[in-house]
């Protein structure tokens, strides 16, 4: 199931949307035509577990695209938002994750040669997101080295503490697209958070995929580009931390909850890793994707230092 937050209008709600073919469902209104109460968001979805996803599966199979009159939107008339507009904690980001990354933010970003021997995890507070079309800000007074990371999203769709990497794919919900957007000049004695926390530094979506959907999420291929130029472009299966590992990680220390996100890291081809170095400036657009979910496209927009926009 491809599962996506919707905008019908600048004036209406969130909601939660099913993608079928060139059209939007909107799942509560599905439920409500079947007299059953299917929820309105994504997280409220998500907090169902299993079960409900099943019920409302079972509804699209038995409706098999003749929808009620007054649920199905044409794609092209709605705006999509991020999958979980805000979600109720910081998403966990993982760095250094690929191995050929490893050795490019080795030479510029100061970080070390050795393989890191356990995830390297960082945060993204939830004001940090935005979605599909929206644009990433650039305040030229605070950074001149805005640069680029694709990434897979794991959305969690049960409480996961302390689970074993042999248990931890039961855990999940869905999958996603990334961007982690990282002020490079902007990090403070080694702390990553204000480099990749600040406000619009993590673009999300379009979708988010349900886990029953991805045959393998350790081979999907994913890509990104800066003004129709490719700059990234590698596999989920060359992760130096697979998906289980990291679940299994983090949870042994901090809860996952319905609804938390991780960023699985980002592949070679960033900015600072390139010789001259590269960065995101006004003007630029990026686009950038995961095989099986899809496409994000985000500009970059100048702000003005603070006390201005």
């Amino acid at each position: 199931m491809k599962l996506a937050t919707y905008r019908a209008s600048v004036e209406a709600s969130a909601r939660l949307g099913i993608i079928a073919g060139d059209q939007i469902i909107d799942c509560e209104a599905l439920g409500a035509a079947l007299g059953e109460d299917f929820p309105a968001t994504m997280l409220d979805l998500i907090d169902l577990g299993p079960a409900g996803l099943a019920v409302v599966q079972q509804a699209l199979d038995e409706v098999d695209g003749d929808w009620p009159i007054g649920i199905a939107v044409p794609l092209s008339n709605v705006r999509l938002l991020a999958p979980i507009p805000r979600p109720r904690k910081n998403i966990f980001g993982i760095g250094l994750n690929y191995v050929e990354h490893v050795a490019e933010s080795a030479k510029t970003l100061d970080t070390s040669r050795e393989l890191p021997d356990k995830p390297v995890v960082f945060t993204k507070p939830p004001t940090a997101v935005i979605g599909p079309g929206d644009a990433i800000q650039h305040n030229a007074a605070m950074t001149q080295q805005l640069d680029w990371e694709v990434e897979l999203a794991v959305i969690i769709g049960s409480t996961a503490c302390r689970v074993a990497a042999d248990n931890a794919m039961a855990h999940v919900f869905g999958y996603s697209v990334m961007v982690d957007v990282s002020a490079r000049d902007n990090r403070r004695a080694g702390q990553w958070i204000f480099s990749k926390g600040q406000d619009t530094y993590a673009p999300f979506g379009p979708v988010i995929v349900t886990a029953d959907e991805i045959d393998d999420p350790h081979d999907l291929t994913l890509w990104l580009n800066v003004n129709g130029v490719e700059k990234q472009r590698s596999n989920t299966r060359h992760l130096l931390f697979d998906i289980p590992t990291l679940i299994a990680d983090i949870s042994t220390g901090m809860t996952l909850e319905p609804g938390d996100i991780i960023a699985t890291g980002t592949p070679e081809g960033v900015g600072a890793g390139r010789d001259p170095q590269e960065w995101m400036w006004p003007g630029d657009v990026i686009e950038c994707g995961v095989d099986g979910i899809g496409t994000l496209r985000n500009p970059v927009v100048a702000i003005g230092p603070v006390g201005q926009r």
